[in-house]
């Protein structure tokens, strides 16, 4: 796992659910940044969740903003297969794939399928597959 100082940052990448939900500055992101359909998919079910109708309505403002302005990449054929190898580090390491951890495999293969480094603020879900994909981590805000 890498932080980047911005002048290193990659010209393109995958920016995670976890990042579209805190977006940092811009300067800890990609020039360019794409999502996988796999958090568009998070970010839809977030909506619907959400008991309150204040935040129900953020999240609807958030989906929308990010469905019109970030480019969504489809989980395809090479994903499937990116998704197979990413599943093999995650048990060669004693883990399972499963929940949560499997919706973040979904994402890491649409990034590992594409060439694309994945930007997250949760790297420790992603420890281990560096070797498919190269992980980079966004620090949170202070408090």
């Amino acid at each position: 796992m890498s932080s980047l100082a911005p002048e290193a940052r990659p010209v393109r990448g995958l920016i995670d659910t976890s990042v579209v939900i805190d977006l940092p500055a811009a300067e800890s992101l990609p020039q360019e940044v794409a999502i996988s359909t796999i958090t568009l998919a998070e970010l839809a079910a977030g909506t619907h969740a959400a008991g309150d109708p204040l935040e129900r309505a953020a999240r609807q403002e958030r989906l929308q903003r990010v469905e019109t302005t970030i480019e969504a990449i489809p989980f395809d054929g090479a994903a499937a297969i990116a998704y197979g190898r990413l599943v093999a580090a995650v048990v060669a390491r004693g883990r399972k794939a499963r929940g949560r951890r499997a919706l973040d495999l979904l994402i890491a293969a649409t990034a590992a399928s594409q060439g694309l480094p994945l930007f997250t603020r949760n790297p420790d879900d992603f420890s281990g597959l560096e070797d498919v994909v190269q992980i980079i981590a966004i620090l949170r805000r202070p408090i």
